[in-house]
């Protein structure tokens, strides 16, 4: 390439000088020519690798769209490989609550097995309880579903909680509905 520059500012000083022959004129042409011819390939070779940068970006985005979906669509697989073992002791707790032989309370043992099981499932997945019951009404994490004058609590403090609430991860799913203090 050094020498091409070379040759062109040897010729341009020839065609300055006003030395200028029929084969002064076919080499600059010549190189001129070369050049172009040069400039061309260099273009679509940028082309190609421009259209294949394109394709390797299309293939990336629908690749990591499948990945998306697969993921949602098995996003809750973890929690559900976790409850698994908590239905198989519920088949276990029912089928013995149909033996003769079972007893009320080794019923209730069974089922406050699952329901430890259930507790745990939910502290590995980061679902906590929400606190209720003598806590400051917070409509951020409780429903009001009814409203009593109280001697014994100040006014805006959850006297009682029907249902509890639920967060996962500081997220509610589902907030306590309580009764509050007026």
């Amino acid at each position: 390439m050094a020498e091409e520059k070379q040759t062109e500012v040897v010729s341009e000083e020839e065609i300055l000088s006003e030395e200028v022959n029929e084969e002064t004129v076919e080499n600059i042409e010549e190189t001129y020519l070369q050049r172009i011819e040069q400039l061309e390939n260099e273009k679509e070779e940028l082309n190609n690798k421009y259209l294949r940068a394109q394709a390797d970006l299309q293939n990336y985005r629908t690749r990591v769209n499948k990945d998306k979906e697969q993921m949602l669509m098995f996003q809750s697989q973890r929690v559900i490989e976790s409850l698994l073992p908590v239905m198989d002791n519920f088949e276990r707790a029912i089928a013995a609550g149909k033996n003769d032989n079972s007893t009320l309370e080794s019923m209730v043992e069974g089922i406050e097995m699952v329901f430890r099981q259930i507790e745990n499932v939910f502290d590995q997945e980061g679902v906590q309880v929400i606190p209720a019951q003598g806590q400051p009404f917070d409509p951020n994490v409780h429903q009001a579903v009814m409203q009593e004058e109280s001697d014994e609590f100040e006014s805006g403090i959850v006297i009682q909680e029907f249902q509890k609430g639920y967060q996962l991860k500081g997220r509610v799913i589902r907030p306590s509905m309580v009764k509050v203090s007026s």
